[in-house]
C-alpha cells in the first residue's frame, strides 16, 4: 500500500507538472506576439505566468529586452544571475554592451565583455578594439588594426562602432600599419559598389568632410557629375570621381568604361584606374557578358583589385569560351586574398587550371590541391574526388551511439529548450536555442561524438533541420543518415517514379529547400516541404489535373509532394533533362536560366558558378550534391555528379520551343 501510494503521489506530480507546463505554453507564445509588438505593458503582465516554465528565459529575456534602455544595471546583473549559462543570458549580455557602446560607458563595457561568449557581433568586436586602443594607444599590437580593418571593410558593415573604431585609428595618422585615408577611401568604394550611400558618407566624413555635397551630387546623378567642369585638384576630388564611376557602372557599364577611358583615366592614379577597370569587368561578368575579360584586362595590377572583384574575374574566365582562359583564371585565384584561395571553389579550379598547363610540376600540385578537398561532402569535394578517377561512395558509417552519449545531449539543458520551443511553434526561438547548446554552451562546443548524439536526439523527434544541420558539422565522421535523411519514402519515392522523376534529384531539391521541415515558409511566401509558391502551386495544380486545390492544402505533406514534384517535372522536360538548369529555374524562376544559359556551350560546373544570383548558385550546386548522395544511398552502387552535370549552352534550335507560360 506504501508503494501504491508513493507511485500515486509521483504520477500526480508528474500530472501537475505537465498540465503547468502546457498552461504556460499559451503564455510563452503570448509573449512572443507581444514582443514582435512591442507592447511592453503586456509583456510585463504575462511574466509572472511563465515562471517555472521550461522556457521561462525567453520570456524573461524579451521582458527585459523591450526596456532594456531604461532598465537599472542591477536588473540587468539579477537577469545576467538568475539566467547564468544560457543562450538568453548570453543574448542579454549582446545586448546590453551595444548599449554601453553607444553610451560610451567603457568602464562597464571593460569589466562585461569577457563574460560574453557568443562573440558573434561585429559591433561588441569593434567597441571592445577601441576600447583596446584608447587603453593601449600607440603601443597597441599591430593585429589590432588589422582586425578593424576586417569588420569594417565588411560588405554589410555600416555600424557606428566599427566606424567609431575606425575613426580612432585614422585619427593616430601614418606609421606602422595604422589605417589610412586610403583605407577610408577604399572603404567608400567598397560601400558604394554595394549600394550603401550612409556608409559611404561616413567614411568619406571620416578623411573629407568637405566634399559631402559632392558626395550628395554623384549619388543624385553620376553622370551629371562626371560630365560637367570638375577639376582634379586633390586626392579627394580624384577619390569622388572614382567613386561617380563606381556608382555610373552598376547601372551604365558603357557609359562608365567610356568616360573613364576617354576623360578620368589619365587623371586619376594607377590604383584607383585598375579599381575603377575591376569593377566594371566584375558588373560585365554578372550579366554574363562577353566584354569582361576585356575590362578586365585593362587592369595593370591584380592585387589592386578586391577578393570579389577577384571572384569574379575567375568565373569570366571559366565563361570565356568553349576552353576556359587558364592562365587568366590561375592569376586572379592567385592575388586572392588567404581566406577565398582556401575555399574549396577556388582550389578545385585552381587544381584544373595547374592540370591544363600539361607541365609535371603543376600536375604535382594540382593533384595535392584535389587530395586536400576530395569528399562526399559537399559539390567540389565531390569533383575533386573524380578528378582523381574514384567514384563517389557512401563513405563508412561511424560505431554506435553509447547510452552515455545519448543520455549526456538529453541532459544539455539548451537543447532541451529548443526542442520544446520548436514543438510548440517557436522555430526560430528554438533554432538559436539549439545552435547554442551544440556550439557555445561550453568553450570549443560538443566534439565530433556528442554532435552525432545530439543530432540523433533531433532525428528522433523528427527536426530533420536540426538533424541535418547538427550532423553537417562533424568533421571526422559521416552519418549519412543523418546527413541525408529520408522522410516520407515511401510517399516521395513512388510519386516521382509515377511521373518519371529520379527520386534522388526530389529528395536532393526537398533536402536544401525545406530541411524536410514540413510547415516551412520562405520570406517570399513559399510554403511545405518543396517550398512552392501559391500561384506556381494554382498553375501547376490545374495543370497536372489536381481538382479542387485550395492554398491552404500546401502544408499538407502528400499535397506539397504532388505539386513540388509536378513542377519539377515540368521545368525538367523544359530544359531537355538538364538537372542544373532545372535546379536554377525550381529556384529562380524560368525565364533567367533560359537567359543565363545563352553563351559557349560549357561545362555545367563552371556554368554554375557563374550564375549572378549567389542563393541560386549556391543552390544549383547544393541540389546537385545532395542528389548524387541520395543516389548512391537510393541504389546502393557508387555514382557520378560529373554524369549530371552534364554541359550547358544555348537552346538547340531544333527543339521545340519552351513553355512561355511556365511560371
Amino acid at each position: 500500500m506504501k508503494l501504491r501510494a508513493i507511485l500515486t503521489s509521483i504520477i500526480v506530480a508528474l500530472a501537475g507538472a505537465a498540465n503547468a507546463q502546457g498552461a504556460g505554453d499559451q503564455a510563452i507564445l503570448e509573449m512572443a506576439q507581444a514582443y514582435a509588438k512591442n507592447n511592453k505593458a503586456r509583456l510585463a503582465q504575462l511574466l509572472p505566468q511563465v515562471r517555472g516554465h521550461l522556457l521561462e528565459a525567453w520570456g524573461a529575456y524579451w521582458e527585459l529586452s523591450s526596456r532594456l534602455d531604461t532598465a537599472t544595471p542591477q536588473e540587468v546583473e539579477e537577469f545576467f544571475t538568475r539566467y547564468a549559462g544560457t543562450y538568453q543570458e548570453d543574448r542579454m549580455r549582446n545586448d546590453w554592451l551595444l548599449l554601453l557602446g553607444q553610451r560610451r560607458d567603457w568602464g562597464t563595457f571593460a569589466e562585461e565583455h569577457p563574460r560574453f561568449r557568443m562573440n558573434d557581433d561585429p559591433q561588441v568586436r569593434c567597441y571592445a578594439l577601441l576600447i583596446q586602443h584608447l587603453r593601449e594607444g600607440p603601443a597597441a599590437p599591430a593585429w589590432l588594426e588589422d582586425e578593424v580593418r576586417r569588420l569594417w571593410f565588411s560588405p554589410r558593415e555600416s555600424g557606428e562602432a566599427c566606424t567609431q573604431a575606425a575613426s580612432r585609428l585614422l585619427a593616430e595618422g601614418a606609421g606602422r600599419n595604422r589605417l589610412s585615408e586610403a583605407d577610408a577611401w577604399r572603404k567608400a568604394r567598397l560601400a558604394m559598389e554595394a549600394n550603401r550611400p550612409r556608409a559611404v558618407e561616413a567614411a568619406v566624413e571620416l578623411v573629407a568632410p568637405d566634399a559631402l555635397p559632392l558626395l550628395k551630387q554623384i549619388n543624385a546623378s553620376p553622370t551629371k557629375f562626371l560630365t560637367s567642369r570638375v577639376t582634379v585638384a586633390s586626392r579627394s576630388r580624384k577619390e569622388l570621381i572614382a567613386l561617380a564611376l563606381i556608382k555610373l557602372a552598376t547601372s551604365d557599364i558603357d557609359n562608365a568604361a567610356q568616360l573613364l577611358d576617354r576623360k578620368w583615366g589619365p587623371q586619376l592614379s594607377p590604383e584607383e584606374r585598375n579599381w575603377v577597370w575591376g569593377v566594371l569587368g566584375k558588373q560585365a561578368a554578372q550579366r554574363l557578358s562577353p566584354d569582361a575579360m576585356g575590362y578586365y584586362a585593362r587592369v595593370a595590377r591584380d592585387s589592386d583589385l578586391s577578393d570579389d572583384m577577384l571572384a569574379w574575374k575567375a568565373r569570366a574566365a571559366l565563361r570565356a569560351g568553349s576552353t576556359p582562359r587558364w592562365d587568366e583564371l590561375l592569376s586572379a585565384i592567385d592575388a586572392m586574398g588567404e581566406d577565398l584561395r582556401k575555399e574549396t571553389t577556388w582550389q578545385y579550379w585552381k587544381a584544373r587550371a595547374l592540370l591544363a598547363s600539361g607541365k609535371e610540376s603543376q600536375r604535382a600540385e594540382a593533384r595535392k590541391l584535389l587530395e586536400g578537398i576530395a569528399s562526399p561532402r559537399g559539390f567540389y569535394e565531390q569533383l575533386a574526388l573524380e578528378e582523381l578517377g574514384r567514384p563517389i561512395t557512401i563513405p563508412q558509417r561511424p560505431a554506435p551511439l553509447t547510452a552515455e552519449e545519448k543520455e549526456a545531449v538529453r541532459a544539455n539543458p539548451s537543447l532541451a529548450r529548443g526542442l520544446y520551443a520548436i514543438g510548440i511553434g517557436l522555430r526560430n526561438e528554438g533554432v538559436r536555442e539549439w545552435n547554442y547548446g551544440t556550439s557555445l554552451a561550453r568553450p570549443g562546443g560538443l566534439s565530433d561524438r556528442e554532435l552525432l548524439a545530439a543530432a540523433a536526439l533531433a532525428c528522433e523527434r523528427e527536426v530533420w533541420d536540426r538533424c541535418i544541420n547538427t550532423s553537417d558539422r562533424t568533421r571526422g565522421e559521416f552519418d549519412i543518415e543523418q546527413r541525408f535523411p529520408m522522410p516520407f519514402r515511401e510517399t516521395v519515392v513512388r510519386r516521382s517514379q509515377e511521373i518519371g522523376l529520379d527520386p534522388a534529384y526530389v529528395y536532393g531539391l526537398i533536402r536544401q529547400e525545406s530541411r524536410f521541415v514540413m510547415d516551412a515558409r520562405s520570406h517570399v511566401g513559399a510554403s511545405g516541404l518543396m517550398q512552392v509558391m501559391p500561384a506556381t502551386a494554382r498553375w501547376t495544380a490545374r495543370r497536372i489535373g489536381l481538382n479542387g486545390f485550395t492554398t491552404d492544402q500546401l502544408n499538407d505533406r502528400d499535397t506539397n509532394i504532388a505539386i513540388g514534384t509536378g513542377y519539377l517535372k515540368l521545368v525538367l522536360d523544359d530544359f531537355n533533362g538538364s538537372m542544373p538548369l532545372a535546379a536554377a529555374a525550381y529556384n529562380a524562376g524560368p525565364n533567367r536560366p533560359r537567359a543565363w544559359r545563352n553563351g559557349p556551350v560549357i561545362e555545367a560546373a563552371a556554368w554554375a558558378e557563374n550564375v549572378p544570383f549567389g542563393e541560386t548558385r549556391d543552390y544549383v550546386k547544393r541540389v546537385l550534391a545532395n542528389t548524387t548522395i541520395y543516389a548512391a544511398v537510393l541504389s546502393g552502387q557508387p555514382q557520378s555528379l560529373k554524369s549530371r552535370l552534364g554541359m550547358v549552352g544555348p537552346r538547340d534550335a531544333a527543339l521545340p520551343e519552351p513553355n512561355r507560360e511556365l511560371p
